[in-house]
């Protein structure tokens, strides 16, 4: 076959084959079609999409490129879930002790952030002896033994998309819902579990900007996952504003565990809550997650997950050196907290990264007073910035220009769970 064959077929609204399509990710994976030939194919798609049956195949093909993830030794049934990124989008961190605690198994492999969004694992990474990576012996067993693992992937699991998403980052092909759907659900269906609950984020600190977009992704990727035998729910859930009053690593490390302990923001228990129900239902298990969260009793699961990875749940987390506080510029009713600009600020602060190989600080991040429709006087401590490195503060409070509105009169919000699409 003939790299350039596929690149004009693409080019000119063609389909490919399931033989071309087989033959583009082996011979990707294995070196010898090169990065150039395979970004010019992923440019036509972002163009002209990839009908139903190409998207399967090039899913398939993905899936097949490495391991399957056996769980059939783990006596629990296996649920997953899986968020489109957001801004202080802790909701893993509460969801798998939760789901554990209630009798399911939840094998969470997670990311690392990149720009304005927050990632799991660095999150974790937060707390002292934290190992975010596991031989699949160890992920087993703190599977079985614990009933919850949050990790990284293991090299093995699905290496096309590891190739693709590298190529995609740096080539301007990252908008395609195709080629988003195949990339997150190659990886949650060769993990092996057998149920998955996604959490599609829609507005100004997602990825889709419109409730049309995100409902398009999510049921292209029900559908993927439903296909594939993996029974596939997806909420469509807001992200104009953060989740919870914290974006930082160690900041939402610790909000979660206020969550564990019987308390925490309303709108992180809600999200987290009704992602649980659908999860328990899938699984085919009766719990009340709500309840169960609400009395504290998670929490002794989410130390046995923490000390199973090797970190310390009783360490202090690191916190930063300075604060400086963000007063609000008049009274009123906060109208709008937009997450994108909060989430560039914390970004900046330090507790995010510009590319895949920078570091991150655990302790930087902020703290928000107020949530859209509460009342506020002016000069009242609205914002907190938490940083380590004094002149990271000034391009910070660049990107909260206009994040912030207070009016009058309150504004109704849409509500946080926008859609159920199985």
């Amino acid at each position: 076959m003939d790299a350039v064959e596929l690149i004009t077929t693409k080019r000119d609204g063609g389909r490919l084959s399931d033989a071309q399509i087989r033959w583009l990710m082996q011979g990707y994976v294995a070196g010898t079609i090169p990065d150039e030939q395979v970004s010019a194919l992923l440019m036509a798609i972002v163009w002209r999409g990839l009908h139903p049956d190409e998207l399967a195949t090039w899913t398939a093909e993905m899936i097949a490129s490495g391991e399957r993830l056996d769980l059939s030794s783990i006596d629990r049934p296996t649920v997953d879930k899986h968020s489109t990124g957001g801004v202080g989008d802790k909701v893993s961190l509460v969801l798998t002790p939760l789901i554990a605690a209630a009798g399911a198994a939840m094998p969470q492999l997670s990311g690392r952030g990149l720009g304005h969004t927050g990632g799991t694992l660095d999150k974790m990474e937060s707390i002292p002896g934290w190992r975010a990576t596991l031989s699949p012996q160890e992920f087993l067993q703190t599977l079985r033994d614990v009933g919850g693992v949050i990790c990284a992937a293991g090299p093995s699991l699905a290496p096309a998309d590891r190739k693709l998403y590298s190529l995609r980052d740096v080539t301007g092909t990252v908008e395609s819902i195709p080629l988003i759907s195949a990339s997150i659900m190659s990886k949650k269906i060769a993990e092996g579990t057998e149920s998955l609950v996604l959490d599609v984020k829609v507005g100004s600190g997602a990825f889709m900007k419109n409730v049309d977009d995100a409902r398009l992704l999510a049921e292209t990727m029900v559908g993927l996952g439903n296909a594939h035998g993996v029974r596939t729910t997806a909420f469509l859930t807001d992200m104009d504003t953060p989740l919870g009053n914290c974006a930082g690593n160690a900041l939402e490390v610790t909000e979660s565990v206020a969550v564990l302990s019987g308390g925490g923001p309303s709108d992180l228990v809600e999200i987290t809550v009704e992602l649980a129900r659908e999860m328990l239902r899938l699984a085919g298990l009766d719990a009340d997650p709500g309840a169960l969260l609400a009395s504290g009793a998670v929490l002794p699961t989410w130390r046995k997950i923490v000390a199973a990875q090797g970190g310390n749940p009783d360490a202090e987390l690191p916190e930063a050196s300075e604060r400086v506080v963000v007063p609000a510029s008049r009274s009123g009713y906060l109208t709008r907290l937009d997450a994108y600009r909060l989430g560039v600020a914390a970004w900046r602060l330090g507790a995010g990264r510009a590319r895949k190989e920078d570091p991150v600080s655990a302790s930087a991040g902020i703290v928000w007073h107020a949530r859209p429709g509460d009342q506020v006087t002016e000069g009242q401590p609205l914002l907190e910035l938490h940083v380590d490195d004094p002149g990271r503060v000034a391009r910070a409070q660049e990107a909260l220009v206009g994040a912030v509105e207070i009016a009058d009169e309150p504004v109704e919000r849409r509500p946080l769970i926008i859609e159920r699409i199985s």
